[in-house]
């Protein structure tokens, strides 16, 4: 009798947690919109409105709470990443947080340092007057202040990290919660779906991001 409790118990549990689990893409709702004015988005020839798409995303942290995101994506990635996640919530693999930039003000500084997960905001590279893949809604930094960007600076060649509070996780052997690695699920899922990954450049790491190229 136990047993056959306890078997109906575990049901019962993975029921709830599959009905509870929220995966969806729609169209920018208003309220949404309204936000990204003058932070995530500004008035541009290259992305309209409708190239973009709002998903709601459940993700579980370090501490195994369950929580739903946020985040806008070009459309062209939208699928892609709704089954990414949700594999990677299925595999509870943890991202901290995914909010909209736009409560950090589009402050890509500010966002990495609270270790935010997120995708679309219409700016430059840093240190850069080209448009990063983020202003196409092509690119999706994971976990950004455990993994971090690193490169060199133009004027001195001194080397930068970004956030500035992650220079103690620039050292990928060391071990450390939400790092991504080669030999990772989160890696290998990105991979699997086309996007290319900033930790395997050569001039420079960008350990965060996830991007897809438009062909």
């Amino acid at each position: 009798m136990k047993k056959l409790l306890s078997i109906i118990t575990i049901w019962l549990c993975s029921t709830i947690c599959a009905q509870s689990q929220i995966f969806t893409s729609s169209a920018i709702p208003d309220s949404i919109w309204a936000t990204m004015q003058g932070k995530t988005w500004n008035k541009n020839p290259y992305i309209k409105r409708s190239d973009l798409r709002y998903l709601r995303i459940s993700h579980i942290d370090l501490e195994g709470r369950t929580h739903v995101g946020e985040m806008v994506c070009n459309k062209l990635i939208a699928e892609k990443l709704l089954a990414i996640f949700s594999e990677l919530y299925k595999a509870h693999y943890p991202i901290q947080q995914m909010r909209l930039p736009d409560v950090y003000d589009a402050d890509d500084e500010r966002q990495m340092r609270a270790n935010n997960t997120s995708c679309f905001c219409y700016r430059n590279i840093s240190e850069s007057k080209n448009l990063s893949k983020h202003a196409r809604g092509l690119a999706v930094d994971i976990n950004p202040l455990y993994n971090p960007y690193i490169r060199y600076s133009k004027k001195d060649g001194s080397q930068i990290v970004e956030p500035a509070n992650a220079r103690k996780y620039i050292n990928r052997t060391a071990k450390f919660p939400y790092k991504i690695t080669r030999n990772g699920l989160c890696y290998k899922l990105f991979t699997k779906y086309g996007f290319i990954w900033g930790g395997a450049w050569r001039t420079k790491k960008d350990y965060q991001h996830f991007e897809f190229n438009v062909r």
